[in-house]
């Protein structure tokens, strides 16, 4: 009897679909009941106070680390319910740009970018090395392919993480605090990346942080967590969440004076 293939997921489905997850480490169980849904080519934040379960939540969702309850659906297909190569095989389709670009020191940034490529992509060493050049050109890093980690600046290793994080070409990217430690120039240089990425790809853009010019610059929407609800406090757009909110721990962390939100700001 001839197997009949599944149906490809409906355009309408959402790129993300949390449901009910419960994320932590060992006995401790920092999120619950923790449910919401990422629209395709959408630039999403996920954003609250320190100790919050930002970026605990991101691991989870990248499969680092195991979910405690609940499932997630990427554009209609449970991660949860699908076996070892149905799971590596969406793995291809995510990219993740950690904190720190978390590249490999002996390594040049080219080399670095060709990783995932070499592990996952079936091309000739020529190939892979010519796309990782292209790679790097596209995140404006032409001229420093054969520079290593340590010879450039932290902006330019940021920029040389997401290159990698681009190589093979996913639907959804992870970025888990893309501005952390970096100057205000150079923060909005990234912001302007990332919105570069979504319109010219059509990525669907998953961002951890608490930068209010990122969050009101480029984000779409967003979920603001809180360390003692344990879970989401706060949905929506980022302007309208900071303007409308009557909760107060949504409104100190939108409202903070260390950036001036200008009139109409907000998604480009």
């Amino acid at each position: 009897m001839t197997a009949v293939p599944a149906p490809a997921p409906s355009a309408e489905l959402p790129a993300i679909d949390v449901a009910g997850i419960a994320c932590g480490y060992g006995e401790t169980t920092l999120l619950e009941n923790v449910s919401f849904t990422v629209k395709r080519g959408e630039i999403f934040f996920i954003i609250g106070g320190s100790g919050c379960g930002k970026s605990t939540l991101l691991r989870h969702l990248v499969g680092l680390n195991p979910l405690r309850a609940g499932n997630v659906h990427f554009f209609g297909r449970s991660f949860a319910a699908t076996d070892a190569a149905g799971r590596r095989a969406m793995l291809k389709t995510f990219g993740v740009l950690f904190q720190s670009g978390a590249l490999w020191s002996s390594l040049t940034l080219r080399e670095n970018v060709a990783l995932p490529l070499e592990e996952y992509a079936l091309l000739s060493k020529p190939e892979i090395l010519e796309l990782a050049t292209l790679k790097l050109a596209q995140v404006g890093l032409s001229g420093f392919e054969d520079h290593y980690p340590a010879e450039i600046s932290g902006g330019m290793r940021k920029r040389a993480g997401l290159a990698r994080a681009l190589a093979l070409d996913p639907e959804i990217v992870f970025f888990d605090e893309p501005s952390a430690g970096l100057d205000p120039v150079t923060s909005r240089k990234m912001d302007e990346l990332v919105l570069q990425v979504r319109d010219t790809l059509g990525t669907t853009i998953v961002i951890v942080s608490h930068e209010l010019a990122s969050i009101f610059g480029i984000g779409d929407r967003t979920i603001m967590l809180d360390r003692q609800a344990k879970g989401i406090i706060a949905e929506g757009a980022p302007k309208e969440l900071a303007l409308a909110s009557r909760d107060p721990r949504v409104t100190d962390f939108l409202r903070r004076t260390d950036v001036v939100v200008p009139p109409g700001g907000g998604p480009r």
